[in-house]
């Protein structure tokens, strides 16, 4: 992130030395095109066969002079624009490594199984991004078959954003009553989002009768959204000089659109069992994000002369992608203070305690003085019983 700050200053500089150059020389060039202008109507206003006053000619001498110290200025300054440009380039150089095989595993996507899994995720992608006709033109070429009922179920979810987009809410709404029962268990509020916009939309559009009716639907809203629905119903107070002038002018928010459009596309994947994200975008801007950090850290152990850092099932240091990366929960063992893998998971011992499955098997085999001094509650679990934990996402 760092480097990218650097070099987008170096582009504004650049930027800012750029319009000052061409705001600077489009002056001074017009300046010398309306006085040759000029000359030239008088010169061209003279009688036939007239000659050249010398005031006419000093003229000419004089504008010979300005468009040779305009050229030469328009040329300095010009150099100081390149010297700018220069330093920009030396930015992105500096701070943008252009090699980064040393990071990249050799072969990985040469044997066809992956190769064909990577166009497969690409396709996908393209689904969930609405882009149907392009991702079937790839499965054809590319000869990678996806399942039928993946693609409609986002081939049915994007054409309700896309209606979501164009102030549709019909077939959203449609979609909710069909899958009620499993959003309510959810505790989904997507329901009442898109009823409070479809009101506010009948309120805005002075339909009356229409509102009115309407509203009644919203009483079976009132034990959970008690708030919401009060101030609906004031609404209506308002609704003859105007929402915009109302108290209630923060319904009329276009926001509102994008949350719900969000909320029906996240709880749509919940109850598809999918991702809200793309995996090739979570895998893109993820290695955005640890690529600088890998690439510093590879320069380290390169002066340290460590070899081999990448041939390991974990890196050697932690990466930090930030929370909204973190899928699934990390254990560290207590006693080893290492984090538990499959081949080393934690287990949970009759007293309570978890610990990793090889700090119990140290604990089993240390000598019993050692034993007084770990815990009792552990050795005295150990002897009996344990079980293996596992930590799942909430």
């Amino acid at each position: 992130m760092e480097a990218c700050v650097t070099v987008e200053k170096e582009c504004d500089k650049v930027l800012k030395k750029l319009a000052s150059f061409s705001d600077l020389a489009t002056s001074k060039l017009q300046t010398v095109v309306d006085e040759m202008t000029a000359l030239k109507e008088e010169i061209s206003a003279a009688p036939p066969g007239a000659t050249i006053s010398p005031v006419q000619a000093q003229s000419l001498r004089d504008l010979a002079k300005t468009v040779k110290e305009v050229a030469q200025g328009t040329s300095a300054d010009h150099k100081d624009v390149h010297v700018v440009i220069s330093k920009f380039g030396r930015a992105i150089d500096k701070n943008f490594q252009a090699n980064i095989n040393d990071l990249c595993v050799e072969g990985l996507l040469t044997t066809d199984e992956n190769s064909r899994k990577l166009q497969k995720v690409l396709c996908e992608h393209l689904l969930r991004e609405g882009k149907q006709e392009v991702s079937f033109c790839l499965m054809e070429e590319a000869g990678v078959s996806v399942d039928s009922d993946y693609m409609a179920q986002f081939s049915e979810m994007n054409r309700i954003l896309e209606a979501l987009r164009n102030r549709n809410l019909e077939p959203a709404i449609e979609w909710v009553e069909v899958h009620r029962e499993e959003l309510s268990s959810s505790g989904s509020t997507l329901e009442f989002k898109l009823h409070q916009l479809k009101l506010v939309s009948l309120l805005c559009s002075g339909r009356m009768s229409e509102a009115m009716a309407y509203a009644r639907n919203m009483g079976r809203f009132t034990p959970t959204h008690t708030t919401e629905v009060k101030r609906l119903m004031g609404c209506f107070l308002f609704c003859r000089r105007g929402l915009e002038c109302s108290p209630y002018s923060d319904l009329l928010d276009p926001g509102h659109w994008t949350d719900v459009a969000d909320t029906f596309a996240k709880d749509a994947c919940n109850l598809l069992g999918l991702s809200l994200e793309s995996p090739l975008g979570v895998s893109l801007s993820t290695g955005c994000i640890a690529l600088p950090q890998l690439l510093h850290l590879r320069s380290v152990m390169l002066q340290r002369q460590v070899s081999d850092i990448w041939n390991q099932d974990e890196l050697a240091c932690e990466v930090n992608l930030g929370w909204d990366r973190r899928y699934h929960s990390v254990f560290t063992c207590p006693i080893l203070r290492q984090q538990t893998t499959d081949s080393n998971p934690p287990v949970r011992l009759r007293c309570g305690h978890s610990i990793s499955k090889d700090a119990m098997k140290k604990l089993v085999t240390h000598s019993r003085r050692s034993l007084r001094r770990s815990l009792v509650c552990v050795m005295l679990a150990i002897k009996h019983s344990f079980t293996r934990t596992d930590f799942k996402h909430g």
